[in-house]
């Protein structure tokens, strides 16, 4: 295992990451036994940062992660999550202290290294309604008893090291705006092979949506790191959902058929392709890829099992992909360019 600087931090974290999402399913859905295993197993093999949320599993994942390692005698690096929904507009800074303190004692710790607001930033006002939390408009990040003050609370508190964010598309600017705060030190944004904007500069014409305007890169030069987290794009860039095999049994389901339709199971297939040919899986390509870019901290994996995160963890071994394969990926996007197919590259 290798292991990256967030940003201008002094926080080094693993390459890959060890994601507790209900996607994977193993913190939310996974016996006690098992998520001890594939924890210990994780740690053994230098995975040393954990990303977590009060949303995953409604607290459980924090409830699961904190025993686990409690259990294990282990206190790697972890990140928990705010969300801001309808509901706590009116007092935004105490939800934030609120919602930190009961991550913590989910988590039983005193102070995590990182906590993020797991709402996107928006540029117009907040509009929110039921469990929503995808979006924030920027100016409750920013107002009088806004996102940053009660983060900064929760910092001053020394609940936290350092604070972050999600990018959910087509929010740079307003992305850009909150890390010239100097406050947010790690962001997580998904960049994949089926959506590279977030750490390239795209073309002039169409842009595959949604738009993630070289944050990675933009961010960097601010002295933020980048948490890559939806690396294998929900699972397409897998062979068990490109070729129908079934995910793992604790995993969500995947709807291939949508893949299908929207054209993004062609595309995963141009570089399931181009893996082959130079005698690598589909899932090291996407992997070593993210790789690439050095402002990127570490990679979220979905961890369903062992043979997941081994899988993971061999993915990168050989680092970054050499610059013949870099420019093979290149060519697959300038065809989508050139064939005008690249509205359905979103994730």
């Amino acid at each position: 295992m290798r292991y990256r600087n967030v940003g201008k931090t002094g926080l080094a974290v693993s390459e890959i990451g060890f994601g507790c999402g209900g996607n994977a399913g193993l913190m939310v859905r996974g016996t006690e036994a098992e998520q001890r295993r594939v924890i210990e197993h994780a740690l053994a093999r230098g995975v040393t940062y954990f990303d977590t949320a009060p949303d995953y599993g409604d607290g459980l994942a924090e409830i699961n992660l904190g025993r686990a390692l409690t259990a294990l005698g282990a206190r790697p690096v972890v990140t928990t999550k705010v969300e801001v929904r309808a509901e706590n507009l009116d007092d935004i800074a105490g939800h934030v202290e609120r919602s930190t303190e009961a991550s913590l004692q989910r988590l039983g710790l005193d102070a995590v290294d990182v906590l993020q607001i797991h709402n996107g930033p928006v540029p117009q006002p907040t509009a929110l309604t039921g469990c929503a939390y995808s979006t924030l408009g920027l100016e409750d990040f920013l107002r009088p008893g806004g996102a940053l003050e009660g983060v900064e609370r929760v910092l001053r508190a020394g609940k936290a090291r350092y604070a972050g964010f999600i990018c959910r598309g087509n929010d740079a600017a307003q992305a850009l705006e909150l890390v010239q705060t100097d406050l947010f030190r790690l962001l997580n944004v998904p960049y994949t092979l089926l959506n590279p904007t977030a750490g390239h500069a795209w073309p002039d014409g169409p842009v595959a949506l949604p738009d993630y305007g070289d944050i990675i890169t933009r961010a960097q030069a601010l002295g933020a790191g980048v948490a890559a987290f939806s690396p294998l794009a929900g699972g397409l860039l897998t062979p068990a959902v490109l070729e129908g095999q079934g995910v793992h049994p604790l995993a969500r389901s995947r709807d291939v058929v949508s893949y299908e339709a929207s054209g993004l199971a062609r595309k995963a297939r141009a570089f399931a392709a181009l893996a082959a040919d130079n005698g690598i899986s589909l899932v090291e390509l996407a992997y070593r890829f993210i790789l690439g870019h050095d402002g990127i901290a570490t990679i979220i994996g979905g961890i369903s099992s062992v043979e997941q995160l081994d899988d993971s963890v061999g993915a990168v071994a050989r680092g970054p992909l050499p610059p013949p394969l870099t420019a093979a990926v290149e060519r697959i996007w300038c065809g989508w360019l050139e064939d005008g197919d690249v509205g359905q590259a979103n994730r």
